[in-house]
């Protein structure tokens, strides 16, 4: 079987999701953590993207990706090839890191940017790992809520920028829509 052809455009934004193999865990404490976002931030300047969201989960990401150029396959490539090689180094493994290439869904819409905005910040909570979105120590939640200084390669303003009015720079807004029941939360995984 072939390999799934993936849109990629100028001007893009995607969800993007990669999964451990056979749903193992990717991430083993802190340092594992840490590897990663240094190499997203790493990708992101290459490859001139814009990322608006992480969440790094123990077996597996997702990120919310602009890319001014149609690039999404190569940094995703460099990226997961990246931490791949640095987590079988550390752990004196070999083989499959991550099942499979990459999958994404490419975002067409300003509200669907907002609700999977919403969906990664809260996959933390469904999974019972944390008690709400805030205390997930590896999202961009924190920093796009204006709870601590965002990492200089997360561009919070894109979705700030959807609850921000006159009075307000759309911090406390961002975080009563996050927070909001989850049963009027659209899942758009």
């Amino acid at each position: 079987m072939g390999r799934v052809h993936r849109l990629q455009v100028a001007g893009g934004f995607y969800h993007v999701f990669s999964r451990g193999n056979t749903r193992s865990s990717i991430f083993n404490d802190v340092g594992d953590y840490v590897a990663f976002l240094r190499q997203l931030e790493k990708t992101v300047e290459r490859f001139d993207w814009l990322c608006h969201s992480f969440c790094l989960m123990p077996n597996h990401t997702h990120l919310i990706v602009e890319t001014p150029e149609p690039n999404l396959g190569a940094g995703m490539q460099v990226l997961n090839l990246s931490y791949a090689r640095f987590f079988n180094w550390r752990y004196r493994r070999v083989g499959h890191v991550f099942q499979g290439p990459y999958r994404c869904v490419h975002i067409r819409r300003e509200e669907h940017l907002v609700q999977t905005s919403r969906y990664v910040a809260l996959n933390p909570v469904r999974a019972g790992l944390a008690p709400n979105p805030a205390a997930w120590p590896w999202t961009s939640y924190r920093a796009t809520a204006g709870l601590e200084p965002a990492p200089g390669f997360l561009q919070v303003d894109r979705i700030r920028g959807y609850f921000r009015s006159a009075s307000s720079d759309g911090t406390k807004e961002f975080r009563a829509f996050v927070n909001a029941p989850l049963a009027s939360l659209d899942l758009v995984a």
